[in-house]
């Protein structure tokens, strides 16, 4: 009886990690320009700034596609859909790696931000559609993880296969990663139906409109996440141009985003359901000081700005998570199209900064990068303080 139990409670051990998996596969692909900014702006022969448009049209598409595509693919079962997903997703690396100009890999990425569109809108809801009840935190937690493990292993490990081989053996190595998952899912992972039909669609996207602290949930992070990005998108080369700093001290100090991003992960899956205010505030006003910090770090030593950048990743993190479990409590029978909206939001806020960012270095303003982004966040901290917190659904758990 014992080994049957544990052998039926450890079932969703296998599809989560596979999820995980491939989060980190997605994540690492929309980051790695970041890490690879320089090398693939000499290749083509364009501006950094110019370069960055890579990760602005690829947020841009993210965030005007997410919820078109999943209405439109709104009947189709989580796995078979997942495939597709996926197959997409491989298929546009493999453009990525035989493109011959900045357009040619600019339609490459835009077809890998197609796939994106719908994977993170779906993902959240299949892990927690694969594990118990009691498991969400705890399942939302070890996805986003995924995301932390992007940004500590596959950032700084793509960016080192980058140097040492080109940037195009990075985005292949992220195709070849990509079929391995498209494996699993084919041969490993069963079927999850749609929990509802057309007409409980319609009404929840009514619902949708109406639902006063989702809205703010989508405010803040267009906000908060158009003040990070504006600051992380253009990371390395502030680094390399305002701290000096030498090609494997940026290497480790993108990789610290990363741990920062596991132990935020493990943190909330362990308290968040217990100090969820905390949480939600600490992460809101964590990261704009982090970001007003970076300068003044910097002009101090380069271990102050690592630590520094810890914190920052970690604000990241909690926020991401606790805002996830936010749009869970509020729909917890069908997350997807909340979520997509989410998604599509989160990627605007990318978009939105790399952008903002990108205008500020063309302006020869990269030294302030930190000052602009934080106070953009800031201003998305504060709203949350003073209107989400009061609106926000009394339980979490």
């Amino acid at each position: 009886m014992t080994n049957k139990t544990t052998a039926t409670s450890g079932r969703h051990i296998f599809p989560l990690l596979l999820l995980t998996v491939a989060g980190f596969t997605f994540n690492t692909s929309e980051l790695i320009p970041i890490g690879l900014l320089t090398d693939i702006a000499a290749d083509f022969g364009v501006t950094e700034a110019r370069a960055g448009l890579l990760i602005t049209v690829y947020a841009w598409v993210v965030a005007l596609m997410s919820l078109p595509l999943m209405l439109l693919f709104a009947r189709m079962d989580y796995r078979r859909l997942m495939l597709w997903v996926v197959g997409v997703f491989f298929i546009s690396h493999i453009g990525s790696v035989i493109s011959t100009g900045y357009y040619t890999l600019m339609a490459s990425r835009i077809g890998v931000a197609l796939a994106h569109s719908l994977f993170w809108s779906i993902a959240p809801a299949m892990a927690v559609a694969v594990c118990p009840p009691e498991k969400r935190a705890t399942a939302l937690s070890t996805l986003v993880a995924g995301g932390g493990i992007a940004l500590i292993a596959g950032l700084p490990l793509g960016r080192i296969l980058g140097l040492i081989a080109g940037w195009r053996a990075t985005l292949g190595a992220l195709g070849a990663l990509a079929g391995l998952v498209w494996l699993g899912l084919r041969f490993r992972f069963s079927p999850l139906p749609r929990p509802d039909n057309g007409e409980s669609r319609k009404a929840m996207i009514a619902g949708l409109i109406h639902c006063k602290p989702l809205l703010m949930i989508y405010i803040i992070t267009a906000v908060i996440v158009t003040g990070h990005y504006t600051g992380y998108s253009y990371i390395e080369p502030f680094m390399a141009k305002v701290a000096g700093l030498p090609e494997s001290a940026i290497t480790f100090t993108l990789s610290l985003f990363g741990v920062a991003g596991l132990l935020g992960s493990y943190i909330t899956s362990k308290w968040f359901s217990r100090y969820s205010r905390r949480f939600i505030l600490g992460a809101c006003f964590g990261l704009p000081l982090m970001m007003l910090l970076i300068l003044p770090a910097t002009s101090v030593n380069p271990l102050l700005l690592s630590i520094v950048c810890i914190f920052w990743g970690m604000a990241m993190t909690i926020y991401n998570i606790s805002f996830q479990n936010e749009i869970i409590t509020l729909f917890p029978t069908d997350s997807a199209v909340p979520m997509s909206f989410y998604s599509g939001i989160f990627n605007l806020g990318i978009g939105a900064g790399a952008f903002v960012g990108g205008f500020i270095v063309d302006h020869s303003l990269i030294d302030e990068i930190g000052y602009i982004g934080g106070v953009i966040a800031l201003s998305a901290a504060t709203y949350a303080l003073f209107f989400y917190m009061p609106a926000r659904p009394k339980t979490t758990t």
